[in-house]
């Protein structure tokens, strides 16, 4: 059952948050960068990285090259995409791949990679979870980011 986002707002330690999103599906995926970047902001960081790649499978190799870097890496990954069923198990693919690359990304350089690349079966689904506030996922997921990065500095 979709559940809605009700976490509040906390501030922040300051931390650097990357953002690593997919053109394609654009409609619901900007509309999840946006209520990601406002949640952001409104635990005070303003200064996010935003990234943009084609399609859902081009995030992990870009996720990967930010949680290697040395200068200016970033505390947390959030992975936002959209990916829609169609009539072959392409999807299914593109998913399970993005999948399997950003867990061992993040297991292989212990920065979290935040997973909201939505397989969904229509555009219903994908209205619901990426347009609606209450329960947009780009939201859950920039509050994932902020608990993970605060966990992982706690535990350094």
């Amino acid at each position: 059952m979709l559940q809605k986002t009700t976490r509040k707002n906390t501030p922040q330690k300051a931390a650097r948050i990357a953002i690593v999103a997919s053109a394609y599906n654009a409609e619901y995926v900007d509309s999840m960068i946006e209520a990601a970047l406002k949640t952001l902001a409104g635990s005070g960081l303003d200064d996010v990285e935003l990234i943009r790649v084609p399609g859902a499978f081009e995030i992990p190799v870009i996720a990967a090259k930010l949680a290697r870097r040395k200068r200016l890496r970033p505390d947390a990954v959030l992975c936002l995409g959209v990916i829609l069923r169609g009539k072959t198990t392409h999807a299914e693919h593109i998913g399970y791949s993005v999948t399997q690359s950003l867990a061992h990304i993040a297991i292989e350089t212990a920065v979290p990679m935040v997973h909201e690349v939505l397989l969904l079966e229509n555009k219903a689904q994908a209205k619901s979870r990426c347009i609606s506030p209450e329960t947009n996922r780009g939201s859950e997921a920039a509050h994932t980011a902020l608990i993970m990065s605060g966990l992982m500095a706690e535990i350094s």
